[in-house]
């Protein structure tokens, strides 16, 4: 009786499985064809692209000269770019973010509320709205072609103290009230009990503060004019011009570009997941 009315069930298990993998499979496909084509010349991209077979995931004939390619023309230089605006960015926004945060989630101030409302309006005000005049701001105060350029937008990340400052609420208000009676100021009770049980929240707001700054591309090619100040996606859209593109050297450098960000988010997607449910617990 037992067997007969788990079957079913054990049934609906592998065909959503194997749905999933189905649908896995589809999503890896484009990214499969892009590490083939990094390590294959651009004539036998296109002519294995012509035809769907086992040749369009999988080089007939390995090359490195993409890499190679890449490497020469100072690819490396712009990816280093790229990881020091991303790493200063995510270090020095985590410490702005959880900041206001806490004050927002624990210190009561007047006008908080009208605070916490801008904070939430700017991360639903698209960027692109507000690029150009920020620029010519940042023109005016002569900074354009520095780090502190491309790094000064990405430090008030609206969406970041959104999310940390919803986790900061879930934590029982009693721990504040003991250590104030134990005569703990403000930034100690920040320091010693908010910081270290948040930090899943932190690790995603990290995340999402190196994603904002890893694939942005308005931003620095508005601030940026020297070649070797550019960062990684912009390097690789300057590869086209208007008389020849060397595609194979693009595939490579986009998928170093891709490998990066997707390594750290498998290997911590876990305090991401957390992060963002952590969202919605209280308001």
């Amino acid at each position: 009786m037992s067997h007969t009315t788990t079957s079913p069930s054990r049934t609906r298990r592998v065909l959503l499985t194997a749905f999933a993998v189905v649908v896995a499979a589809a999503f890896l496909l484009p990214v499969l064809w892009l590490l083939a084509s990094t390590f294959r010349s651009s004539t036998q991209t296109f002519a294995d692209s012509s035809s769907l077979s086992w040749h369009t995931l999988w080089p007939r004939d390995f090359t490195t000269h993409n890499l190679q390619a890449a490497w020469d023309n100072g690819f490396a230089r712009n990816l280093a770019n790229s990881v020091i605006v991303a790493a200063v960015t995510v270090v020095v926004g985590i410490v702005i973010s959880a900041m206001a945060a806490f004050a927002l989630a624990v210190i009561d101030f007047p006008g908080r509320k009208l605070v916490f409302g801008l904070v939430v309006l700017s991360f639903l005000v698209p960027f692109e709205a507000i690029a150009i005049p920020l620029a010519r701001t940042f023109s005016d105060w002569n900074l354009t072609n520095s780090i502190t350029a491309l790094v000064l937008p990405g430090l008030g990340n609206g969406l970041a103290v959104f999310i940390l400052r919803q986790f900061f609420l879930g934590i029982p208000g009693e721990l504040v009230e003991a250590a104030r009676v134990d005569g703990a100021g403000w930034p100690r009770i920040f320091a010693r009990i908010y910081l270290p049980l948040a930090r899943p929240a932190l690790i995603g707001t990290g995340l999402i503060l190196f994603l904002f700054q890893w694939q942005a591309y308005l931003w620095p090619i508005l601030v940026t004019t020297n070649d070797r100040d550019d960062v990684a996606p912009v390097a690789i859209a300057k590869t086209f011009n208007a008389f020849s593109s060397d595609y194979g050297r693009v595939f490579a450098e986009t998928a170093v570009l891709a490998i990066i960000p997707a390594v750290i988010l498998l290997a911590l997607q876990r305090y991401f997941v957390a992060s963002v449910a952590s969202t919605g617990s209280k308001n």
